[in-house]
């Protein structure tokens, strides 16, 4: 594993959706998320990671130090204990693991798993190898504009059991939303790189997944999404020279005066204001 970063990072991630459901809500009948008091729609931060751990899953295939700890139909537990027996550890023994034990449990996880170094986990429910909190954080995304939930009946022609076999079709319900310009902020603290050994290369990889995850997850569900841009702000030094949130200040996201309903990301007009960045930031857009 390479050296772990030095530097400080902020950044926005601006994606859009469009006659497509980003990230429906179980426990609203799978509907777009929403903001109920003010209408703008959400995706959330899990949502957001899920897809970066699919896109480094394919872009890396086998490549050590890349592989994915929370992926599909994992069983975190075994993942756990392999690594103790690539150790030479008991990981069955009566007395949990603990102290120097968990400490080297956790550094080979981190080491073996892209997204415990990015995101961190929690490895306490079995085999003990501790908790990591991941370097970068991102936020639930949120759009620019007030979105509006659109339901579509669909119809099937063919039926899946026998005795519906005189039915004409079976009738299903589709929801979308026309468009939406969504922004979700991010944040990598180099002291926390430190402990998971998150390396300028698994940073770039970070970047790589951030802009591609969509054109990778593709689904009639989720209509037409896209990264639009990515705003990166980097720092001089570890603590940072400039709080975050003056940062993202800088960042300007308006309706253009012409357009009363956003259908699509030329509607918008993203501007930073590079005349006020504060000493010791450089600004990246990609």
């Amino acid at each position: 594993m390479t050296t772990p970063i030095k530097n400080r990072y902020d950044f926005l991630l601006l994606f859009d959706v469009q006659d497509g459901n980003p990230n429906g809500d179980p426990d609203a009948g799978n509907l777009p998320r929403v903001d109920t008091e003010t209408g703008e729609g959400i995706v959330t931060d899990v949502c957001l990671k899920r897809k970066v751990r699919n896109y480094v899953q394919l872009a890396k295939p086998g490549v050590p130090g890349c592989d994915i700890f929370v992926k599909e139909k994992a069983i975190l537990n075994n993942l756990v204990e392999d690594a103790y027996t690539e150790l030479g550890i008991d990981a069955t023994a009566k007395k949990p693991a603990k102290g120097e034990a968990v400490d080297k449990g956790r550094t080979l996880m981190c080491k073996k798993y892209f997204d415990i170094r990015t995101f961190g986990a929690v490895m306490s429910t079995g085999a003990n190898a501790g908790q990591v909190r991941g370097p970068v954080q991102i936020t639930f995304a949120r759009s620019v504009d007030p979105v509006v939930t659109s339901e579509h009946s669909i119809t099937r022609m063919a039926v899946t059991k026998a005795e519906d076999v005189d039915k004409e079709r079976t009738m299903g319900r589709k929801n979308t939303i026309p468009y939406g310009l969504y922004v979700a902020h991010g944040f990598v603290s180099p002291a926390l790189a430190a402990q998971t050994g998150f390396s300028d290369d698994d940073l770039e990889l970070l970047w790589q997944a951030l802009v591609g995850m969509f054109d990778q997850d593709h689904s009639a569900a989720r209509g037409m999404m896209a990264t639009q841009k990515l705003i990166v702000f980097k720092h001089s030094s570890a603590l940072g020279n400039a709080p975050s949130n003056r940062l993202f200040d800088l960042v300007k996201i308006t309706r253009n005066p012409s357009v009363s309903v956003p259908r699509k990301y030329a509607d918008y007009t993203v501007t930073i204001d590079r005349s006020s960045l504060p000493s010791g930031i450089d600004v990246t857009e990609l």
